[in-house]
């Protein structure tokens, strides 16, 4: 609802100044000299890579296994909205950071939220702002690393053999402790370099796929359309493929749920709506791109309708289907990077919103013990780990909505 409202209130901003986000993130009207630690691009880098994850290849097959088809209209309809979501969010998460002496920044809806709310001489902003913290912490731990490890165990295990889960969640460990020990900057240093190689090797083995099965392309397109709006749709009718498609978009772009405005809070810029210019890309790359890629294979393929399998192993059926004997082992590459990428980002979240609550001194406490949960994420069950997150989400989306919405006349402003 709020995404609709914002899309309207700011007519249709996601499409009259996309051209205008693509100059800013190459960097046209970059000042150095402007507040911030990173650049556009590495806030979007670091932003996309808690979002391109494994949502966008385990989360639309969980989309697409339960609402069908359909759900994959309401994902892509979602992301497009959604857009309008990130620009009000991360505009007003550069608006009312906090910038320090040493140059650091710290932006994102607890800090609007509170200084939001004052600014309007309304109660209540500082209640919501620990409240978001407290749910980010949660979800950080459920989609930022426990889901990833566990999707990616799923996978490795299955083309390796059947081992412990805690072993991969180990490696997984190790990997992000030894990048997150250096902060932000450490983080987009590693995540500018990542992201674009995983969006292209998975973008286009999944194009590889749609063109070995391009004659089912048309059944694809109708198939989609068709489960989104049909009655008799798997899982609840066009209500259940909706669901499904809103909830898997929600948990892939993370547009209203408050973690982008954290990453995009450490721009280096002066304007806080050029940083929520760049930052509305995020769903066109992560949701509208990948997510409909992942899609068209499960379908394309038709694995969704036959396989009893579920999650990262579904989409696995598809990229063996169409490229036997090769395909598992070129997706386990995508998931070891995209697995890797999101539980990169979710620790500096998390940290951020431990820290607005107990004080930055003690935010070691909070990198140790998310790098303690990635090895119970790997050995846990699908739908618990789902729980977690779907969970956490939607309560996050509360308090960063409710401020948006609210101070949304200071981002027209």
């Amino acid at each position: 609802i709020a995404a609709t409202v914002f899309t309207f209130y700011f007519s249709f901003v996601q499409f009259r100044f996309f051209k205008h986000s693509i100059e800013l993130v190459k960097g046209d009207y970059a000042d150095p000299n402007d507040a911030g630690e990173v650049s556009h691009f590495q806030a979007l880098a670091t932003a996309l890579s808690g979002t391109v994850g494994l949502g966008n290849i385990a989360g639309v097959a969980v989309a697409v296994g339960i609402g069908g088809p359909g759900a994959t209209f309401w994902m892509i309809l979602a992301g497009l909205l959604g857009m309008a979501s990130k620009f009000t969010e991360c505009t007003l998460g550069v608006k009312y950071r906090n910038e320090y002496e040493d140059g650091t920044v710290s932006g994102g809806p607890m800090y609007y939220n509170s200084k939001g709310f004052k600014e309007l001489g309304l109660p209540g902003g500082k209640f919501l702002a620990v409240l978001f913290s407290i749910f980010c912490i949660l979800g950080a731990f459920g989609g930022g690393n426990m889901f990833q490890a566990n999707q990616a165990h799923a996978q490795i295990s299955g083309i390796f053999g059947d081992y412990p889960g805690w072993i991969t969640g180990l490696v997984f460990a190790a990997v992000v402790f030894a990048v997150i020990v250096g902060g932000i900057k450490s983080i987009a240093r590693v995540t500018e370099k990542i992201v674009p190689f995983m969006a292209a090797i998975y973008v286009g083995s999944a194009l590889l796929i749609l063109l070995m099965n391009f004659s089912a392309l048309p059944a694809a397109i109708s198939a989609i359309i068709g489960g989104a709006f049909a009655p008799t749709a798997v899982a609840g009718g066009a209500v259940g493929a909706l669901i499904q498609g809103f909830k898997r978009a929600a948990f892939s772009n993370e547009a209203g749920i408050g973690t982008a405005p954290m990453a995009h809070g450490a721009a280096k810029t002066n304007e806080p709506v050029r940083e929520g210019l760049v930052a509305m890309l995020g769903p066109v790359v992560d949701t509208i791109i990948v997510c409909t890629m992942s899609a068209l294979s499960l379908i394309m393929t038709g694995v969704w309708d036959v396989c009893d399998s579920d999650g990262i192993s579904l989409t696995a059926e598809a990229f063996e289907t169409a490229l036997p004997g090769f395909g598992a082992y070129l997706l386990t590459v995508c998931v070891f990077v995209f697995a890797i990428s999101t539980m990169l980002s979710f620790p500096y979240y998390g940290t951020k919103c431990f820290s607005f609550i107990f004080g930055a001194r003690r935010d070691y406490l909070y990198k140790w013990f998310y790098i303690l949960t990635i090895p119970l994420g790997a050995t846990a069950t699908l739908g618990t780990v789902v729980g977690i997150f779907d969970g956490a989400y939607a309560l996050m989306a509360f308090p960063t909505m409710i401020s948006a919405l609210l101070l949304s006349p200071a981002v027209v402003k």
